[in-house]
Order: C-alpha cells, then structure tokens, then sequence
C-alpha cells in the first residue's frame, strides 16, 4: 500500500488533462486539488519488468474498497509528452486489469499516470512506469536473490513480484552453487536434489528452477554467480591442479586464498584465470551448469587487487590483465551474457574495453567513499567502454548499522540511490531483503514501508526517464544559479549540486539536495544521515544556448514522478524560472526550438 500523503494536483504547471473536472481536453486549467495519494489504491502493478517492441502491457490495479461509478483515467508519457489516453470502467470487483500496447520504438521509457475517478470527482493517483527494451543490457536494472533453500512456491512468487515492481530486468543468483570449481553437483548422471552452498546452507534444486521459471515469466534474466578463478581448499579432488594456482611466493608453498569462517565449507583458494588447464576445467564446468539449469548467464565474480603473485611457474603475474582473454573465451564456448564484477574498479579499464560484457559492474569499498566518487565511476566506466555500457554499482548501505537489527536509513539510501540514478547509474540494492554487506544472505535491517514505496517511485523514475538519465546525454559546464541557495559543481555539505547533461535539443539539469546532510560518505555507516527539509520556490537562472522553447520538472520525490512543465522568462542568454520544490532530488529539463 504507498504511503497515505498530501498529494496537491496542480494542473495549472502542467499534471496532464483537466481530470479533476472530467475533461479530456489537453487545455490547461488554473485550478488545484487535494488528495490522498494512496487512499483508495492499495497496489498498481505490471506482469513484467520489461517488454519487447509490440508486446502488450497489463496492468493490475488493487483498490482498498469498491468506488461507485468509478472510473480510470490512465495517461500514457514519454517523458513530458502524452503519447496515448485510456479509460476503463471499474466493475464491482476491487481489482481491475486493462491492456496498452506502447509504440514499437525500441528502448524507451514510459509513465503511466493512473488517475481513479469517483463519478467525475479524482480521488487518487498513482504512476507506474514501462520499459520497452528488447535487450535488458541497454538499461540494467539489477536485483538478486540469496536464499534457496526449499520452499513454497507462492513465497517465491511473492519475491518474483515485489523484484518485478521495481523492474528489474537481472537477477544474480548469488552464492546458488555446489563449490566454485564444480558449481554443480551431479549424482549418477543427475543434478542433486539438494547441496550445501560454501556456508553450508543448504541449496534445493527445486528452488532455484523455480525461480529461474518465475524470472524469465517476468522477463527477468537469471545470472549464474560464479568467480572466475576460485575453489575449494580440497579442489584436487575435482581434478584441478595446485600448478594452476596463483601464489604469494616463487616456489609455490603459499596459495593465494580468501579466508572465511571455520563453519563454512572452505576458505577459497585462487587459481590463474590465465592458464589454459584452469580455463577448460572451469569452463566445462559453467557448460554444465547451463546444459541442466536454464540460466541466461554468468556473473563473474573476482576480489579486487591481490598485491604481487606469482604463477605456478614461478612467474610474476599481472592478474588484472589475465581476465579479458578468461572472458573471451568463456564467450566463445558458452554464448551466454557476461557481467564481471570489477571490485573498487580493479581491471575495469580492461573489462569494459575489450571484455564480452552486457554492462558494467562495480562493487565499491574504500576508494570510493563519497557521493562525488559514485557520479565519478560511473562517468570513468562510460569513458572506459566510449559511450557504449552501462554501469550498475553494488554499494551496500548502512553497513556498520547493520551488526545488529533494526531499519534502513531511509535519507542515506534515497540520497545515495538519486546521486547514482542522476548519473546514469543502477544500483544492486534489492532481493529478497536489500543489502547492507557484501554478504547477500545477511539481512539484520528492514525496509520500513515507507522506504518501500519511496523506492518505488524512484525505480519508476527512473525507468520513465532513461532516455534523458542513461542513453546518450553528454555533460557540458553550465553554472546554475538559486536565489538565496549555494549551488555547486560537485556535491558540499550545505549545498545544492548541480550538473547539467545535454541529449539532441534538451539539456537536463540534475539538482540534488545536500544542504541538511550529515555526511558526505555515501554508504551512510551508523545510519544518521538527517532527511532534508524540502525548499520551495526556489528562484533559478542560468546561461541557455538558444531560444527556450519549454521548461519542465519532475522529481522522484514529487507527484509520484509526473512531469511537470513551468513557466519561464528568457532575456537573450538568460533564463529564469521557480522550481516548485526540492527535498532529495529534482530533475529540469529545458527544451530547444
């Protein structure tokens, strides 16, 4: 159910038609409603995450109670443009379903805003957005899952669904294997009907076919977790060799390895991604895996910079340069996606060059603590790979907060989620709980309800405006200027940031509010970063290139994330406007004739 708030509909800056006088002219009105975003509809779904040009969406929409001679008023946008208008009558039953069939241009996003009528009065308002894309590599939204152990089906349903309401389009299946070296366990000829995962937690079969069948329902792909160069501290029992193996020493006698706890299986132990025996055993085993389970892909796995090894030669190596030729190899023989973690950036430089990646992927520690280092990765990655891959970063949030129970910071995730959604980015954030350690399993911290529905809305934001946030735009320098505000290139405490991104004939103008925090560490350790105090009417000039020709807004934070347009005066190279308000993040957008 979202959170029950004050939701001023104010026609007059550009929500759409007149619905709240029943009119379906597309002339604006200068009046303004209140009401309860959320009182009347308990939920607003769509049966996939993502859809192929010409496929029909279907929408479910929940109601708390039956609305007498009540109707749906759903405008369908691109951005600030209504591409299409629908009605549907609602029936005495409380759930109501209706079809759209958006237009066949591939990679675009949309908003469905759905207004509930009461007669010809407007009594809610809901949004939900629509990617269609027939690749989920041009606009990854990423989520996982960690548990599978067995259980009901309808659990896993209600996982599939609740991943599918924030559209993610990839799961990874973290930690879902037998061992590293032998991802499968095989018993005559079969694939076992249970193994325990390298904590020795146990793994059903059963579940994860399940929810492979479940995520490909949603059109969600299964991502195979794996490293790339990792096994067991017994791994000569599966046929690997210790010559294989990466070393601390010349002669062999220290095996490089990642420690773990005593009552986990084993501590891993780390094998040359360069040497040809270690890449065939490796491989066969991955073509196991998809020859028996229907996974889409491999998400490779690695553990960042190891200092100085050597080979089982006896040679110094430069593991950073061993993965690309592990990857193109492992394409060649497996043709499945790729996504290979590049742990604080390491290799990332090669990956996103010369690796057969669908896109982008950092996990981020200590080399990149702040908001600005976030909008800076994903900018270096797109510089990496000239323009052409898109990043999504696993930054896990409130982590010292979560040694013991309690609840997500909600200012700290929603700050964290607009600095990386403005720039383009995607987060790895939600699965069956939301992550707060690089151990998935681990989950001492609840989403609150209303964090829930915040991320909702900002999932759908941007969803709806992935054309301006993740597909071309270009930064240029252009200072923008608030009446009685501090606006900064990169992110200050006490400050609005703002950069401004330039796509065709519109430059877009992220703003995002720093001037309450706390910190500007992005993780948000001990969980105290305040929420902000929104600012209103807020006075902005700055430098156009050209004749404006329109202004508009939207904000995750704001109208359920419906565009706004505003009304500006422009005076030779400058323009100015008043943005309505501001609390975490707003988007502007300027139009060029």
């Amino acid at each position: 159910m979202k959170n029950q708030k004050k939701l001023a509909l104010v026609l007059s800056v550009g929500l759409g038609l007149n619905v709240l006088a029943g009119c379906t002219t597309s002339e604006p009105v200068f009046q303004s409603a209140t009401i309860e975003s959320g009182e009347w509809v308990s939920s607003l779904n769509t049966d996939k995450a993502a859809y192929a040009p010409g496929d029909k969406v279907k929408f479910t929409l929940t109601l708390q109670e039956k609305v007498k001679e009540g109707s749906l008023l759903i405008q369908y946008k691109h951005l600030d443009d209504q591409v299409e208008e629908q009605e549907v009558t609602l029936s005495d039953s409380q759930e109501v379903t209706w079809e759209w069939t958006p237009e066949k241009e591939d990679f675009k996003g949309y908003m469905a805003e759905v207004y509930v009528k009461d007669g010809k009065d407007v009594v809610d308002h809901q949004n939900i957005a629509v990617d269609v894309s027939s690749d989920w590599s041009k606009f990854p939204r990423y989520g996982y899952l960690a548990d599978f152990f067995e259980m009901e089906e309808g659990e896993q349903e209600a996982i599939i669904d609740k991943l599918n309401r924030f559209h993610l389009n990839g799961i990874q299946f973290y930690d879902w294997q037998f061992k590293h070296e032998k991802p499968l366990k095989m018993e005559n000829g079969e694939v076992a009907q249970t193994w325990p995962d390298i904590a020795n937690r146990e793994v059903s079969k059963k579940t994860i076919e399940n929810y492979i069948e479940l995520a490909h329902e949603k059109n969600m792909k299964a991502m195979n977790y794996n490293l790339l160069f990792g096994s067991y501290e017994n791994f000569e029992e599966e046929g690997v060799k210790k010559e294989w193996g990466i070393f601390r020493d010349p002669d062999m006698d220290d095996q490089d390895k990642h420690p773990l706890p005593e009552n986990w299986a084993s501590d891993i132990y780390l094998m040359d991604p360069s040497n040809e025996g270690w890449q065939e055993h490796l491989i066969n085993a991955e073509k196991e895996v998809f020859d028996h389970l229907d996974f889409d892909g491999w998400h490779v796995d690695q553990l960042g910079d190891r200092g100085v090894l050597w080979n089982g030669q006896g040679k110094t190596i430069d593991l950073a340069q061993t993965y690309v030729p592990f990857l193109q190899r492992a394409k060649a023989e497996l043709d499945v996606d790729f996504v290979m973690n590049a742990v604080s950036q390491y290799a990332q430089g090669y990956i996103a060059s010369q690796a057969p990646v669908n896109f982008l992927y950092s996990e981020l520690w200590d080399g990149h603590t702040t908001y600005d280092s976030l909008k800076k990765v994903i900018d270096q990655n797109l510089k990496y790979s000239k323009g052409e891959l898109n990043t999504v970063l696993a930054a896990y949030m409130n982590y010292d907060l979560s040694n013991s129970k309690g609840e997500f910071n909600a200012p700290g995730v929603l700050l964290t989620n607009s600095v990386i959604f403005a720039s383009g980015g995607a987060h790895l954030e939600l699965g069956e709980n939301m992550l707060s350690k690089e151990y998935f399993p681990h989950k001492n911290l609840e989403i609150t309800d209303e964090l829930n529905d915040q991320l909702t809305s900002y999932y759908d934001f941007t969803v709806a405006y992935e054309n301006l946030l993740r597909d071309g735009a270009e930064e240029v320098e252009k200072e923008v200027s608030i009446e009685g505000q501090e606006v900064t290139a990169s992110p200050e405490l006490g400050a609005l940031w703002s950069f401004v991104k330039k796509k065709d004939k519109q430059e877009i103008i992220q703003l995002i509010n720093f001037t309450d925090a706390a910190s500007m560490e992005w993780r948000d350790n001990d969980g105290s970063q305040p929420e902000p105090s929104v600012k209103e009417e807020l006075k902005v000039t700055l430098k156009t290139d050209g004749d404006v020709d329109k202004v508009w807004t939207a904000s995750p934070d704001l109208y359920e994330g419906s565009a706004m347009e505003l009304e500006f005066k422009q005076k030779g190279d400058s323009l100015q406007f008043t943005l309505p308000s501001i609390k975490y993040w707003d988007m502007v957008v300027l139009e060029y004739k």
